[in-house]
């Protein structure tokens, strides 16, 4: 319910490469190499203030779906139960094409009546197939729209309370659409903030 670094290294034996004479190696010494910097892991940004007076705000629908409980939930079901549905698929493939082989190296030598009824049960086979195609792409389109409505409705009442409490005028979901504003205006992360509270205070079913 919406996954994405250069890596820089020199290239080995560069001096060969062109030409160059190889070089003396130095005499060893128990001098013990110079160890390098430890790296140090970048700092992530302070989020940025909500600019006072703002009477307007935005949020990434997508990334409240991508890092919320609800939405890692909502996006690992869906996961499960298409990946459910291709092993099925993929069984049923294999079969089909098991049934294709046979009649393909041996349809030569069996009879008329026995070619006849492998390939009757192909033909069987293939329908089951596409049907099963069909219904799995029925049901997974089906699982979504559930899903993503009921992520709608739980994240709604998030959002409203948000918007009340700093007396926004509206809360736009741009997707992209943005093409300047002060990144204060987000209020992505807070929704997730309180969208997770509130999953964790949630009756379970």
């Amino acid at each position: 319910m919406a996954a994405l670094g250069f890596v820089l290294a020199a290239a080995p034996g560069f001096a060969q490469a062109t030409g160059a004479p190889p070089t003396t190696p130095p005499a060893q010494t128990t001098q013990k190499p110079t160890p390098p910097p430890a790296a140090t892991a970048p700092v992530p940004e302070a989020p940025r203030p909500f600019p006072e007076g703002a009477k307007v705000a935005y949020i990434s629908i997508q990334f409240i779906a991508n890092t919320s409980v609800e939405g890692k939930a909502a996006t690992a079901k869906l996961d499960a139960l298409k990946k459910k549905k291709n092993d099925e698929l993929v069984a049923k493939g294999t079969q089909l094409k098991a049934a294709q082989d046979k009649l393909q190296s041996g349809g030569t030598v069996m009879s008329d009546q026995a070619r006849g009824q492998l390939e009757k049960e192909i033909e069987r086979m293939q329908r089951d197939l596409q049907y099963a195609q069909q219904d799995a792409q029925q049901e997974v389109q089906e699982t979504t729209d559930q899903l993503q409505g009921e992520f709608q409705m739980k994240l709604n009442p998030i959002i409203e309370a948000l918007r009340a409490e700093k007396g926004l005028w509206m809360i736009f979901a741009p997707e992209g659409a943005v093409v300047a504003a002060d990144p204060g205006l987000d209020l992505s992360a807070e929704v997730v903030k309180r969208f997770d509270a509130a999953a964790k205070t949630a009756p379970k079913k």
